[in-house]
């Protein structure tokens, strides 16, 4: 009887072991399946009515109590496994039995209940989280008193050292997620430069400001108000622009924006009427209410506030009033879809960058860091200038002349042309 029930005991025991390590299989898979599904996909089966990928959604919500949940079932069950293969092969080897139960169970759990569910889960990641999910989502709330104990006792350690949890971390690094991924899309050669240029252009709006892309205030043309209405109507023909800042005595003093298809119906009422003359044009009654904004609006935020009040011009100004610039909708598109210009626009014969015949590149001053990193494929810093003579004037913490030579960032700046206190253009070269 007692070889019985000791054969009994043995293939019972051996039963066991083998369930423990479906188990643990199980948990490893599950484990790395939920981390490793992309959210997107099953954001999109999900929409198309798959009940696996809402539940697999929703059990990763909260990524920490999940895997929490996991670990612990993982590593009780990796336990339990290796104390009766121990109690087994103890009884039948002895004293020897700790080794082979040792030796044995390494290699059952590293083979079976990690190395071949994982493999398998990475491979399919998604397929096989929206196996596990249902289980999964039972399982955490049978867990979830012991987790929220380790978690606390976790925190309280983490605390200890200075490092604290960020509820927004998640939300930015699927940002960073979505950029990487796009990068890396191109640096592998499945994504065009120009295709990641405009997908990394609308996802940096919400970090950029109007300050960056404006056109600045020396750079604008403007109208004075009180010019005689024949040459004021001559001005307006003769602008590249539609849209033009109105002014009276100094062009701080901003009256209006006037449209020139609004001063041309203006002019044609006008020369329709009895008298036939332009000479009672009223500039400021035709002139439309501007629209000044701070320097410091997200691009993403104004650009909202263009479609929002059907406008696409606006004036920047600073924290004292002073107008600083002017930015139009078509200046935040040209972020995400490159230049976009048409048949009044100018085009100039020297562009903003240039390469010699030395192999420099001739770069103007004021052309922004960001399109020169975009063009050359670059990767100068633009946190503290947002120019290529903002970054070397920061750098030099001087305002340079013609000639001097500065070594930064891996580059040979020489400044080649300076107009009063602004740097025009630049020769560079990689070091």
């Amino acid at each position: 009887m007692d070889a019985i029930a000791l054969d009994s005991t043995f293939w019972l025991t051996i039963a066991a072991i083998l369930a423990l390590l479906v188990l643990s299989a199980f948990f490893s898979g599950s484990e790395t399946a939920l981390t490793a599904a992309s959210r997107g996909k099953l954001k999109s089966l999900a929409d198309k009515g798959s009940s696996g990928a809402q539940t697999a959604m929703s059990v990763t919500e909260d990524s920490e109590r999940m895997i929490g949940a996991l670990l612990l079932g993982n590593n009780v069950v990796n336990i339990l496994a290796a104390s009766l293969a121990t109690a087994l092969l103890i009884r039948v080897f002895g004293d020897n039995g700790v080794v082979v139960a040792t030796l044995g169970m390494t290699a059952l759990v590293l083979i079976f209940g990690e190395v071949l569910p994982k493999t398998l889960a990475i491979t399919f990641p998604e397929s096989v989280a929206l196996r596990v999910a249902p289980v999964v989502r039972v399982l955490i709330p049978v867990f979830s008193p012991i987790v929220r104990v380790v978690r606390a006792l976790v925190r309280l350690i983490l605390r200890g050292f200075g490092v604290r949890a960020d509820p927004d971390s998640k939300f930015l690094a699927l940002r960073d997620e979505i950029a990487g991924a796009i990068a890396l899309g191109h640096f592998e050669g499945a994504v065009e430069k120009e295709d990641r240029d405009r997908l990394l252009g609308a996802l940096d709006l919400n970090t950029r400001t109007v300050d960056e892309i404006m056109r600045r205030r020396h750079n604008i043309e403007m109208i004075d108000a009180d010019l005689p209405p024949g040459e004021l109507i001559s001005r307006v023909l003769a602008s590249a622009h539609t849209r033009l800042p109105l002014y009276r005595g100094d062009e701080e003093n901003i009256l209006g924006v006037l449209h020139a298809k609004d001063l041309l119906r203006e002019v044609d009422r006008l020369m329709n009427g009895e008298g036939g003359t332009v000479e009672g044009l009223d500039i400021v009654k035709v002139a439309m209410k501007p629209y000044f904004i701070p320097e410091t609006t997200a691009l993403d935020e104004q650009m909202r506030e263009f479609l929002k009040r059907r406008t696409h011009f606006a004036l920047v100004v600073d924290e004292y009033g002073s107008l600083q610039g002017l930015i139009t909708l078509e200046d935040i598109l040209e972020e995400i879809v490159g230049d976009i210009t048409d048949e009044f626009d100018v085009v100039h014969k020297d562009s903003a960058l240039k390469r010699a015949e030395n192999g420099d590149y001739l770069v103007e001053g004021a052309m922004t860091i960001r399109d020169l990193n975009r063009a050359m494929e670059w990767n100068l810093p633009d946190d503290e200038a947002n120019t290529i003579a903002g970054l070397v004037i920061h750098e030099a913490q001087t305002i340079p002349t013609e000639g001097q030579v500065f070594s930064f960032h891996g580059f040979r700046f020489e400044v080649t042309l300076r107009r009063e206190n602004r740097i025009a253009k630049l020769r560079m070269r990689p070091l």
